[in-house]
């Protein structure tokens, strides 16, 4: 009998305010004095995907046959002002996660494995790689506050920019990479001193509104000679505002990302307590490109907690063009992986439960600058198993829109879901099972 179920049988109770981890949490601030740093995203539950429901075709709606009747996934990003915009053959890509925080094996992995889907992956903070440009037959150059590795020749070899305004585990905040993986390496990318704790600002240091932010914009256009898309970043809590200023400042590209989303470290108190689920963004974001009927012609990639072919179905459903995927990508590559568990539990963990990603002693080589544990990623089988996965996503998002009687992903539509209970109504604006009541909009 566990030390729990003794308890219980003893009549003790947890309180749910302060219970084992709070309290835990409490004895860990009082013995340190510090804050504590965590990657990963939040681990609170709040409503989410799992929490709606497609209403498949039956009498009142025509299903299409599984395998015989074509579901198109292509989708183009950036035909507002780009020259080129990105052609990708599954909605889903991969969001930018940085040499740095990731193992070069790592970025090259995933390089390899959404060129094999003909998709597209995301550098990071800290530069390009030439392992990752190398493998990426379509790669985003995102360009942060911290500016870290940023020079106008790795802009010009990419195929779109992402100006990372906020990110969802994070919004408001900058991100951290601590000493030990400041490498030689990573040190002479981002032009710092090696071995010593680095913080990212929290904004742009040339940028203090959305004026500045649209020459920004045009400086970025005028390097690229108006070739490439430029997307713009947010991290989800003002979504309405924020996606209405970044349309107004000549943004192709919005990208929205849920407080689900991860992070390789921050502070836990925001990681867990600020921005709003990814579910609630959506709407906002969709409702303030609908407003200035540029839906569809702004392209909306929406990230956060996506995790499999349905939360890639219902992200399109509710208005997204595409998605991008971070925690799962790397969990598709061996992240967290229970070979590993007697490596995680030497360094205090346990397979599944890992998330000291900016200690850098990943066992499974991918969140790690150490040579030794580095080894460990093969970037060939990394991208078979993403790539993998990627298909499998794209496949499980097709069978659901067919399903429903739909020809191309982006032809679902709310009227394609219904919510499990009342939040999940009102954030995604989607009747509640069984009624036509949308909370605040009316219906029985």
């Amino acid at each position: 009998m566990s030390d729990n179920d003794l308890n219980v049988k003893a009549g003790l109770r947890e309180s749910a305010t302060f219970d084992a981890a709070t309290m835990t949490e409490i004895r860990r601030a009082a013995e340190t004095g510090i804050y504590d740093i965590r990657g990963f995203g939040a681990k609170r539950k709040v409503p989410h995907f799992d929490d709606l429901l497609f209403l498949g075709a039956s009498m009142s709606r025509y299903p299409l046959e599984g395998y015989r009747e074509k579901c198109n996934t292509q989708v183009t990003l950036g035909t507002r002002f780009a020259k080129k915009p990105i052609v990708i053959e599954t909605p889903v890509t991969i969001a930018g996660m940085s040499f740095g925080a990731l193992s070069a094996n790592a970025k090259e992995a995933l390089g390899r494995g959404a060129s094999a889907c003909g998709t597209s992956t995301t550098t990071g903070d800290g530069g390009m790689t030439p392992e990752e440009r190398g493998q990426s037959t379509k790669l985003v150059y995102q360009y942060l506050p911290s500016r870290y590795g940023m020079n106008p020749d790795d802009l010009r070899k990419a195929d779109a920019i992402e100006v990372v305004l906020g990110q969802g585990a994070k919004p408001g905040g900058g991100g951290m990479l601590l000493g030990q993986k400041i490498t030689d390496r990573v040190a002479q990318m981002r032009t710092l001193p090696k071995g010593v704790d680095q913080r990212s600002a929290c904004r742009h240091p040339d940028w203090t509104g959305p004026d500045d932010l649209a020459i920004k914009i045009q400086e970025l256009r005028e390097i690229t000679d108006w070739q490439v898309p430029i997307y713009i970043k947010v991290g989800a809590t003002r979504t309405y505002y924020d996606v209405k200023l970044a349309v107004k400042a000549g943004a192709d590209v919005v990208v929205v990302d849920g407080m689900q989303g991860g992070t390789a470290a921050t502070q836990e108190v925001f990681i867990e307590h600020v921005g709003i689920p990814t579910l609630a963004a959506i709407p906002q974001a969709v409702q303030a490109l609908q407003e200035m009927g540029m839906h569809r012609k702004v392209q909306l990639i929406v990230s956060g907690g996506i995790r499999n072919g349905a939360d890639v179905a219902k992200a399109m459903a509710l208005g997204a063009d595409a998605v991008a995927i971070g925690t799962a990508a790397l969990v598709a590559l061996g992240c967290n992986h229970p070979k590993w568990d007697a490596e995680f539990k030497k360094i205090g963990s346990a397979a599944g439960y890992y998330d000291d990603y900016h200690e850098g002693k990943d066992p499974a080589g991918i969140s790690t600058q150490d040579p030794d544990l580095m080894k460990r990623l093969d970037p060939e089988e990394g991208g078979r198993r993403l790539a993998n996965y990627l298909r499998v996503l794209t496949m499980e998002a097709q069978t659901l829109a067919r399903a429903c009687g739909k020809n191309d992903l982006r032809n679902l539509e709310p009227e394609d879901l219904v919510a499990l209970n009342v939040e999940a109504a009102a954030m995604a604006r989607v009747p509640l099972a069984g009624t036509t009541w949308v909370p605040g909009q009316g219906g029985y």
